[in-house]
């Protein structure tokens, strides 16, 4: 009997997938080996550049959105700037505003370079995420078999996932830090288990100097609260004690005159923004009546203002005779013999005598002292 060979179909040249060009030269031509090469030489080609041309698309929409987003926080940062040069060109002294509207200035420059610099790194990570769709895509028009090199890739994917979780909630911690601008480098900064000036801001850590002059290295994920201590201004709160004999409102005036005097002094060090307050009576201590002063400033300048103010109303209040109080107390020292019955204080043969810790207090000789008991000392046994 004579072989019977099937003839060729447009499957056995094109695949299960026939493409137009493929399809076309076998139909007509009914040329298996034709058709195979016109798919390889033609059709394949043409799709891998179609597959390149809408990832070059998708990508300029991408990175079109990601400018727009960018572009909206680079008008809200320009709108809170000019809102702030506007009260800072209130300012009553010249070179104090100055001052001011350079800082701003600064910021607004440092606030646009951390946008630029986050709209990169998006526009980045877009750009590698749409051709590595692109090129897996392309593989498959040569007819690479995808599933291992899919398979290896999602193995691999979930143990560096597992191995570098902290890895990546660093980087994500650090694009919202520098997104939402949350301290910047010269900040004076508490991130929970250190404070101090900020030295470096990346992407995964940030880089502190404490005030003893320890350089901290922070990992981004790891700040879970900020406090920020120079963001746009400060405030120097000083509560003054005194005693409770001592007229208020005079002590009030006081400070109010010291602090409203180095005010106008505009000392470029000291830059004080608005006019001191004294909110009057914060609290009634054991010990003291305590008047709380508020004075505004430049950021990370409250603490230095602070001092100078410390020291002037000291000095104020030494002029006025206004006191200062500190606490004090009475201390019993009780001294007794195993034998001896335990005596009253008042008794003049007494064991035991008060010891003041103020100014009148001064131990006192009784009878039977020579002098050997320590001041503060137990009894003898």
């Amino acid at each position: 009997m004579a072989l019977v060979v099937p003839a060729a179909t447009v499957t056995d040249a094109c695949g299960p997938d026939p493409g137009f060009f493929c399809e076309l030269v076998f139909d007509n031509t009914q040329n298996e080996r034709l058709a195979e090469i016109i798919g390889w030489v033609v059709e394949r080609p043409l799709r891998i550049i179609l597959i390149l041309l809408v990832a070059w698309i998708i990508k300029k929409i991408v990175h079109k959105v990601i400018e727009r987003a960018v572009g909206r926080l680079v008008n809200q940062a320009e709108t809170d700037t000019e809102e702030q040069l506007e009260s800072a060109s209130k300012l009553d002294f010249g070179a104090r505003a100055a001052k001011a509207i350079n800082r701003i200035q600064e910021r607004q420059v440092r606030s646009s370079q951390r946008i630029e610099t986050i709209a990169a790194v998006l526009k980045s990570l877009a750009t590698a995420l749409i051709l590595a769709v692109a090129a897996l895509l392309c593989l498959s028009e040569l007819n690479i078999d995808l599933a291992p090199l899919i398979a290896g890739a999602g193995i691999a994917g979930l143990a560096v996932g597992f191995g570098a979780q902290s890895l990546v909630r660093d980087f994500l911690a650090g694009m919202f830090i520098l997104i939402e601008d949350q301290f910047g480098v010269g900040d004076v900064v508490d991130v929970g288990d250190t404070s101090g000036t900020i030295e470096k801001v990346s992407l995964r850590t940030t880089t502190l100097r404490d005030v003893s002059g320890v350089v901290w290295t922070v990992p981004n994920g790891e700040i879970h609260r900020t406090a920020n201590h120079s963001q746009l201004w400060s405030r120097a709160i000083l509560d003054i004690g005194v005693s409770y004999d001592t007229d208020i409102d005079q002590a009030s005036e006081i400070m109010k005159a010291v602090a409203d005097e180095l005010w106008r002094e505009n000392n470029p060090d000291l830059t004080i923004l608005e006019e001191p307050s004294v909110w009057g009576v914060q609290e009634l201590g054991n010990d003291a009546v305590v008047i709380r002063l508020v004075v505004k400033t430049d950021p990370s300048e409250q603490w230095g203002v602070g001092r100078v103010l410390r020291a002037r109303i000291k000095k104020a209040f030494d002029e006025a005779g206004i006191e200062i109080p500190f606490p004090q107390r009475t201390v019993w020292i009780r001294n007794e013999s195993d034998n001896a019955e335990p005596r009253s204080p008042d008794s003049v043969g007494g064991r035991e005598r008060p010891v003041g810790t103020g100014d009148d207090a001064a131990p006192a000789e009784l009878p039977g002292d020579d002098g050997g008991h320590d001041g503060g000392g137990g009894g003898d046994e």
